[in-house]
């Protein structure tokens, strides 16, 4: 697997037309994470993705996965959890560091949410670019996801939930409460199957620099409060 070398003097990235196709989308190793760097990259349509025994591997797939407002999709079995209530409780920017975490022990059989990620978003959160929801029932977090926000795009980098459908009911309450305030793509990054049931396609990586162009120069302000519209 080859990749570019992020060059240590100029500390920026290639081309994003110039990423691989196999594996989709690796455009360069190297670099930290550090705060100006992962915003540069987030800003530049890429994000870092790898593992504790690989060099910071960063990468701008193409096709590329997003939901846009109104492809949001809410399951018949989350409408009727939903309108039973299960006394859920959703919050956000309230336990980013818990989140996090737990995104990780989730995430153990890759190891991707490394101790250094871990440390490097908690560092973006405090810096207001990062930002998480929670949910919690009965005061007990069961579920919740975090990501970047650049302009009028959320990228979601990673989710996890202790009770069924926690996670879906976070990213519900995401979508509908962004889109609602003037937010016009979340960026799921790769395809999967959990992303589908919630309303995520593809478009083309240049369809989605396009959009990042537009949205990235808007200036939202991150809202307090996330509620699930069953409209």
């Amino acid at each position: 697997m080859f990749s570019p070398q992020l060059d240590p003097l100029s500390r920026h990235f290639p081309e994003v037309e110039s990423a691989a196709k196999d594996p989709n989308g690796l455009l360069a190793s190297g670099g930290d994470l550090s705060a100006e760097l992962l915003m540069e990259a987030y800003y530049s349509g890429i994000f870092p993705w790898y593992d504790q025994h690989s060099p910071i591997l960063w990468w701008s797939p193409d096709p590329r996965e997003v939901v846009s407002p109104g492809d949001q999709h809410c399951s018949k079995s989350m409408r009727k959890m939903l309108l039973k209530g299960d006394d859920f409780e959703i919050t956000t920017d309230k336990a980013f560091n818990r989140v996090i975490t737990h995104c990780a022990r989730q995430n153990d059989s890759n190891h991707w949410v490394t101790d250094e990620m871990i440390e490097a978003y908690t560092e973006l959160h405090t810096l207001g670019h990062a930002h998480s929801l929670e949910v919690w029932q009965k005061e007990e977090l069961v579920g919740g996801l975090y990501g970047v926000a650049v302009g009028a795009i959320f990228c979601g980098e990673s989710m996890f939930h202790s009770v069924t459908n926690a996670s879906k009911l976070a990213f519900l309450a995401l979508a509908d409460t962004l889109f609602s305030q003037g937010y016009q793509l979340i960026d799921c990054q790769f395809e999967t199957d959990h992303l589908r049931s919630l309303g995520s396609r593809a478009i083309s990586r240049k369809s989605y620099i396009e959009a990042l162009t537009k949205a990235r120069i808007m200036h939202l302000a991150w809202p307090d409060t996330f509620s699930t519209n069953l409209g």
